[in-house]
This record gives structure tokens, sequence and C-alpha cells, in this order.
């Protein structure tokens, strides 16, 4: 396995991958044992592709992911890569959706155990009355997401 860090308008991000996927995004600066630390082309690639999205020229990842997780981890994990670039669901829509409407706490903590956010994207789930709530990178840095994605939608629709 490797890793690389590098700052971003988000601070230090931390991404760890083996020779196929992506495993890891994590918010700092972070020296992972069992791994090198080293700037391999998919580990290059996923910053590319991370730095664009920051600076609003991506949309959609184009990332081999492999992770582990129970079952019920992995159906959350999947449907939050369906939801919409500048779209926003709640933990309820997410629960109703993975056919366990009573599930919200638990998908709210399958987000915050998801290995590879912003790639995954968790801080497009909210609370059902519109709130932010719980991100593993901050609330501050969730906001910052959401913000970006909304300036990227609105700068398209005003060149119409």
């Amino acid at each position: 396995m490797d890793y690389f860090c590098c700052q971003t308008i988000l601070g230090a991000i931390t991404i760890l991958a083996d020779k196929n996927s992506v495993l890891r995004l994590s918010f700092g600066n972070h020296f992972l044992t069992n791994a090198q630390n080293i700037e391999s082309p998919l580990i290059r690639g996923a910053f590319i592709q991370l730095m664009e999205y920051l600076n609003g020229a991506r949309q959609i990842f184009d990332l081999d992911f492999a992770f582990d997780g129970s079952l019920f981890q992995i159906s959350v994990w999947n449907e939050l890569k369906k939801i919409s670039y500048g779209k926003t669901k709640s933990y309820q829509e997410i629960s109703i959706v993975i056919n366990n409407p009573k599930s919200c706490r638990a998908v709210g903590k399958a987000c915050g155990q998801n290995p590879i956010p912003i790639f995954i994207p968790c801080h497009r789930v909210i609370g059902s009355d519109g709130n932010l709530t719980g991100y593993a990178g901050g609330i501050d840095i969730k906001k910052k997401l959401l913000e970006i994605e909304r300036k990227v939608l609105n700068a398209a629709k005003s060149s119409f």
C-alpha cells in the first residue's frame, strides 16, 4: 500500500491506495504503518481529480475504490455514490432507499465511518430538518464542500 499527503484548500489530505484502488482518504497528515509514503500514478491521479473537484472543474470522479465494511455500511456507501453533485439527501431518505426506514442513526454512523469521504460523498447527507450534522472532517469542511458544489451549479445556471 502507498499513501501520500497533500495540502489543499481544506488543509492536509492523505490518500491511501493499493496498486488498483483508492482505499482511504483522511483529513490531516497521517503516517500509516505498513504503507510507503509514495506518490504512485493512482494516487497522483486521485489528487489531480480531488484538486479539480475542489477548484470546481470536476463533478464526477473516475477512480476505482475498494472498501471493507458490513453489508449495511456498503449499502449506505453505495447509495451515497448516487447522490448527484450539488444535491443533498437526509439520513432518513437514505434509510428508506436502502429498505431499512428505521435505521437513520445507523446510516449516520455508516456515513461517519466512510473510509473515502469526498470521493464517496457523505458530505451530501444532512439532517431531515436541513441542518448540517456530523462530518468526519468537521462541519466546516462539510459546509465548504457543499458551498463549492452550489457555486459551480449557480455559475452554470447563470451562464445560460
